[in-house]
């Protein structure tokens, strides 16, 4: 397809301290011993989307990025690794890059998404209707493992979090109205221009704006340049272009652009859900009926059309972008959401990397990873985690809900349970963590036990 694709990977996100460092930057930690940033790069690849820009926050994390890019995409993505400054926000980074952008098209997605929805199938909705901007909807996602392990009761039970506010014309392609953070408590207040357009709305809060958003380059342009003050494509930018679709706040200086049917995808599948929306020769538009109503035809309405792919409920889609993101993706790439890790996965439901070594009677059970060079001594019990690469793990060991990341030593009597551990770090004998982060490097000392702490070198 002729779109553009930039890659918003972000850089040492404050809200994941201290699992990323100036050495692991947001989109290189790890889900099932994978980059999170992979799991995007893969689909872009599946979609025939391989011209790339990825844009990093601040130049060492851009260096580490770039880095990995190249030694694991090498001959099969065409990829830009592009510097941009710290905390500019995602509608700062793509004003940064904007002398870049040439397509007529371009397709920005979120670096830290997981998810087996194909970006093609939001671009060519996006080409169907000629939109300014087209945004991809999923179900939102629950919160909190189903067996605690480690908490009571109350909080074995999962809820969807309410993410947004979204109203949509009644055949669930258009986005009428989006409230997104503090805007989510207020009232909901439509544009009277929309209201007349249109006869009903339907009103979603079950819905999560995914990060994946189409936009006609022109248009994206011009705003960035006209509102230098947004910061936020989400909070700022989508209901910016959502409210004035039928006040022509915003100048179409470009033609728009002749649809597509001809696209393809390299994989069937997501070939088979291109097809499908690009088949599907829609009826016009409450924009069109709203822009040739007008009686006076010496005049032309100005409107453009924002838009919405919904994703089945069957897919998942998911934002590493919080602690607690980062255990539940670990924890459904090896449990529900296998599928999405690129292993096979043993009888027994779990992946125990060939060169591992576990001990006598040390058991690893269903929906767990244990990775390329770790050792597990004697009566050691693994349950819902995920272990990486050349660990060191004594005896009597019992690691529950955790992840567990490379070159991490553990003495024998720890218990580890709803926690995250940091490459290099060190936990020394009878040691007890309960729903902690330890940093990278950082030594949690001999016996001592911690609920709840974040522990990391100063």
């Amino acid at each position: 397809m002729d779109f553009q694709v930039v890659v918003l990977a972000g850089g040492t996100c404050k809200k994941l301290l201290p699992l990323v460092s100036k050495d692991v930057p947001k989109a290189l930690l790890p889900v099932a011993n994978r980059p999170v940033l992979s799991y995007v790069l893969e689909q872009l690849e599946l979609s025939n989307l391989k011209d790339l820009i990825v844009v990093v926050e601040g130049e060492d994390a851009a260096l580490h990025v770039g880095g990995w890019i190249s030694n694991a995409y090498v001959d099969r993505l065409h990829v830009e690794v592009a510097a941009v400054p710290e905390d500019v926000g995602t509608a700062g980074a793509l004003r940064a890059i904007a002398h870049h952008l040439t397509a007529n098209d371009i397709l920005v997605v979120s670096g830290d998404l997981v998810s087996d929805i194909p970006p093609g199938a939001l671009a060519a909705v996006h080409r169907q209707h000629d939109a300014v901007v087209t945004t991809m909807l999923c179900s939102a996602p629950v919160s909190g493992p189903t067996e605690s392990g480690s908490s009571g009761a109350k909080d074995k039970i999962k809820k969807p979090r309410c993410h947004n506010i979204i109203g949509l014309d009644p055949s669930k392609q258009f986005l009428l109205h989006i409230a997104t953070g503090a805007e989510v408590e207020k009232e909901i207040r439509i544009q009277k221009s929309i209201l007349r357009a249109v006869d009903q709305m339907e009103i979603r809060a079950d819905l999560m704006d995914a990060h994946i958003y189409a936009f006609k380059r022109s248009v994206l342009q011009e705003v960035l340049d006209e509102k230098d003050k947004f910061r936020s494509l989400k909070e700022d930018m989508l209901p910016y272009l959502v409210r004035s679709q039928m006040k022509s706040e915003v100048l179409l200086n470009g033609a728009p652009q002749a649809k597509n049917g001809n696209e393809k995808v390299s994989s069937q599948n997501n070939q088979a859900v291109v097809s499908r929306i690009l088949s599907n020769a829609s009826t016009p538009s409450f924009h069109d009926l709203y822009a040739s109503s007008n009686n006076d035809s010496s005049l032309v309405r100005r409107i453009h059309k924002c838009c919405a792919y919904i994703a089945s409920e069957s897919r998942y889609c998911q934002r590493l972008n919080s602690i607690q993101a980062f255990n539940d993706i670990n924890r459904d790439v090896i449990g529900d959401a296998s599928h999405l890790s690129g292993y096979s996965f043993s009888a027994h439901n779990n992946v125990i990397h060939p060169s591992a070594q576990l001990g006598s009677r040390t058991t690893v059970g269903p929906h767990c990873m244990l990775w390329e060079g770790s050792q597990m001594g004697d009566k050691c019990s693994v349950k819902r985690s995920v272990i990486g690469r050349h660990c060191r793990i004594g005896s009597n060991v019992k690691v529950v809900n955790s992840v567990i990341m490379n070159h991490v030593t553990i003495g024998d009597g720890c218990s580890i349970q709803g926690s995250v551990i940091c490459s290099n770090a060190q936990l020394e004998e009878r040691a007890v963590l309960k729903d902690c982060q330890v940093g990278a490097g950082f030594v949690v000392t001999a016996g001592s036990e911690h609920k709840g702490e974040s522990l990391a070198r100063k």
